[in-house]
């Protein structure tokens, strides 16, 4: 999850780097998408490649069981992430899951190594539905970094070789936290203000898409963009 630290000013010591591009922002000032994406550009002075992200504050009621906003996306350009996959699946499907390109097959041996030592080498999880009773000796290790594998994210199933491959393309999954807010890389500095611009829009999309029919008033009631160490923009996504 997103560290939600990222939508306010920093009041430790900030740097000498931030504080210049800082400047470059205007905090009373919500800037349209393409001069969002354009700043967001500017504001990513680390020496790495930044992820951007956007953070949405949500009318919603997040202990509501009906309210809550869930999915999955396959950006446009994806997040610039090689995301590396662990496939949980039954011994006749395993030489299915190395050929789709998963770079862990784990099979009930790994389960059990996984669980004595508690190391995870993998960003996303998928398995067949026959594996899900077999892993759930790792709920504990895995729920709480969002990796244990899902129906509602599409990391479970049958189709072995379309799950990774989605996974593979850059597929990601989102959901509100538990004061009703969303945070979610799109992209990477690297990016073309374009790519940022069709990244962010597809997301925004997806989200509308799953407003709660429950939900009253104002679904989106804030937007802001920032760069990993970059400051908070303020963007228009109406």
């Amino acid at each position: 999850m997103w560290e939600i630290k990222k939508l306010i000013d920093r009041t430790t010591m900030p740097s000498k780097r931030y504080l210049a591009v800082k400047a470059l922002v205007d905090e009373n000032q919500t800037y349209t998408i393409g001069a969002a994406m354009e700043l967001s550009k500017k504001t990513a002075t680390a020496k790495y490649d930044e992820g951007v992200e956007l953070h949405l504050r949500l009318g919603i009621n997040p202990t509501k069981s009906d309210q809550q906003v869930r999915g999955t996306i396959a950006l446009p350009h994806g997040t610039g992430k090689t995301k590396r996959v662990a496939a949980f699946v039954e011994a006749e499907k395993e030489a299915e899951a190395k050929e789709a390109g998963a770079d862990i097959v784990g099979n009930e041996e790994y389960i059990a190594e996984m669980a004595q030592k508690g190391k995870i080498d993998f960003d996303v999880a998928i398995a067949t539905p026959l594996m899900m009773p077999k892993i759930a000796k790792l709920a504990r290790l895995l729920g709480p970094r969002g990796l244990m594998p899902n129906p509602k994210t599409d990391t479970v199933g049958q189709n072995v070789t379309k799950m990774i491959q989605e996974q593979k393309a850059g597929k990601e999954s989102f959901k509100n936290d538990k004061d009703g807010n969303i945070h979610q890389i799109f992209g990477r500095a690297s990016f073309t203000e374009a790519q940022l611009q069709e990244n962010l829009e597809a997301l925004v999309e997806q989200i509308k898409r799953l407003r709660p029919a429950t939900t009253k008033g104002i679904f989106i009631k804030s937007a802001t963009v920032c760069t990993t160490l970059g400051p908070a923009i303020k963007v228009d996504i109406a």
